[in-house]
């Protein structure tokens, strides 16, 4: 069932478009969001960028949309304060956020808002993230390869048991997703985990929902471009996985999602380790190695020993 012209029976979704220096890019998401199948949506743009160059390709090419709702940062607010400011100016029934440099589907909102009339009480929904190169054009195997990784496979598809848990273990994406306007502005986008922000939103917000929902089919396209928000802090003390980690050490859970938290800090904790060990912090990645054992198999893992070495030639190092 296609809708392509707003009705009284079809809530309006607000997507929110954050960008920042992609005048290159932005151009294919925004037109990926108007070609929606689904009608009753606006397109809500914070516009981060050092230059007019967005401004500029912006006003010239959909002046005469009403749906696309644009807003020039000044000064610029950040990823994470952006992301808030998009969500606060949304009027829609629900949000669904796009970066950049992503495509959405022909169908992908439709697909989503979908669930709702087969699921009322449903609050967050999300689907498959096919893989792209910087042109757009898609890697069917890659994008198979993608999904797998962060668990959206067929046998995961529906109602989430442990809503939660689709967080914590990064199932839930970054971007692509859906959910009630009033969930996502309770939640909101904090500014003081740095460049996990999204992670931790994620994690947030699938642990406040009472119903998810996992469809597997495509909705969103990830397109791997040369640039990342996130790649100048890689390795250093304030990258995201730091961040992430100490996110999920200090929550406060239910005993059901323990073992979601182990299987999160499984996969955070030796980048930590290897982390601190590159910033000479010797003392500090030996105890987060040694407490968190499980995450190296409880030594019968190379990888340990590896970490074991790095953080001694970082302990000589400091002396």
């Amino acid at each position: 069932m296609s809708s392509s012209s707003p009705s009284s029976h079809s809530p309006k979704v607000s997507i929110c478009l954050p960008t920042c220096n992609r005048p290159d890019l932005i151009a294919a998401c925004i037109d990926s969001c108007l070609v929606q199948t689904y009608g009753n949506l606006e397109i809500v743009i914070g516009d981060d960028s050092k230059d007019a160059r967005t401004q500029q390709l912006i006003t010239a090419r959909y002046a005469n949309e009403p749906r696309v709702r644009y807003a020039k940062n000044q000064p610029p607010l950040g990823q994470a304060r952006n992301v808030a400011s998009l969500f606060k100016r949304a009027s829609g029934d629900k949000i669904l956020l796009i970066h950049d440099d992503d495509l959405l589907t022909a169908d992908g909102v439709e697909k989503l808002v979908s669930l709702w009339a087969r699921h009322p009480e449903l609050e967050v929904a999300f689907a498959d993230q096919y893989e792209a190169d910087h042109s757009g054009a898609i890697d069917f195997d890659a994008s198979t390869r993608l999904n797998t990784a962060f668990r959206r496979t067929k046998d995961a598809e529906g109602l989430q048991a442990l809503p939660g848990r689709c967080g914590l273990i990064q199932m839930f994406p970054n971007n692509g997703w859906m959910a009630n306007a009033d969930l996502v502005k309770r939640i909101g986008y904090k500014d003081n985990y740095g460049m996990c922000c999204d992670f931790v939103f994620g994690t947030e917000l699938c642990l406040a929902a009472r119903k998810v929902f996992y469809l597997h089919e495509y909705v969103s396209v990830y397109r791997k471009t040369a640039t990342s928000i996130s790649h100048s802090t890689r390795g250093t003390t304030v990258a995201a996985t730091v961040s992430a980690y100490a996110f999920v050490k200090a929550l406060k859970l239910p005993p059901q999602l323990e073992p979601s938290r182990k299987l999160a800090l499984r996969r955070l904790a030796p980048i930590v380790v290897s982390v601190h060990a590159k910033n000479r912090q010797a003392v500090l990645g030996s105890k987060i190695a040694l407490t968190h054992l499980f995450a190296y198999n409880y030594g019968f893992s190379m990888r340990l020993y590896y970490h074991l070495l790095m953080l001694s030639r970082a302990a000589v190092g400091v002396r």
